[in-house]
């Protein structure tokens, strides 16, 4: 009787063990289960959010960086205010005065070397230092990777000018022939120094306001591009499928 105590204990001990091995996994399976199923991250959910024209990086990094982002920015507000207060000086010299470009050059150069004429003969009767003038040297390297950059555009522009006027791209033909068309009209209503004007206090305000706002300023051109494309799609399907591009791509292939 004795025995077949001592066994039945050890058997129900045993599965005791096994009961509880079991419930020990289903726990430690139930507890990764609910580590797969936390949120994500803040990071990785912004990382998803739909960004401006596809764009990965900060405002700052697409705009180059340094010290042009910064001014763009208004990283330092002095130095862009000062920039900008420049900017309007010179177009309200030229635009609404009608000041000479040539004039303008010329006068601050007399006034420049006629300034420093003086204080360098001048010192030695009102004892004071000289001008410390330094000495300009423009290095070589600078033109050549201005240079250089220069030419990849152009040879860029060349080939996506030569791949239009080949009738490779419907797409692109309309894009650059809507994009000339636009920027004549507004070239009736301003002139050429004007129109750079308004490019740069737009470089100046534009930025500077997406990026403080940009998270309010995504998920509506989002919206926006999805329906154009939608548009451009119908537009696509009704009108560009029906021209006759893929025979002319036929033939000149």
């Amino acid at each position: 009787m004795t025995d077949e105590l001592d066994k039945s204990i050890p058997r129900e001990e045993s599965l005791m063990e096994k009961i509880a091995e079991k419930i020990h996994d289903h726990d430690s399976s139930s507890s990764s289960d609910t580590e797969h199923e936390k949120p994500e991250s803040p990071s990785a959910l912004k990382a998803k959010i739909y960004r401006l024209f596809g764009r990965e990086k900060p405002v700052h990094k697409v705009l180059g960086g340094g010290l042009p982002a910064d001014v763009f920015l208004w990283r330092d507000k002095k130095l862009s205010a000062a920039v900008l207060g420049v900017a309007t000086a010179i177009w309200v010299l030229f635009e609404l005065v009608e000041y000479h470009f040539l004039s303008l050059v010329c006068h601050i150069l007399i006034f420049s070397l006629a300034a420093l004429f003086l204080w360098s003969n001048a010192h030695s009767f009102m004892n004071k230092t000289p001008p410390k003038i330094p000495e300009i040297h423009i290095k070589e390297e600078h033109f050549l990777l201005i240079a250089s950059a220069l030419r990849n555009e152009l040879n860029q522009a060349f080939v996506i000018l030569r791949s239009i006027s080949l009738g490779r791209d419907l797409k692109k033909f309309l894009m650059v022939v809507v994009g000339l068309w636009i920027i004549s009209v507004v070239g009736n209503w301003f002139n050429f120094l004007t129109l750079l004007y308004i490019c740069f206090v737009v470089l100046h305000t534009v930025p500077m306001l997406y990026e403080k706002h940009e998270d309010k300023v995504d998920p509506v051109a989002e919206k926006t591009l999805k329906e154009l494309k939608k548009h451009y799609m119908v537009f696509d399907e009704k009108v560009l499928s029906k021209l006759p591009v893929a025979s002319l791509k036929a033939k000149l292939g």
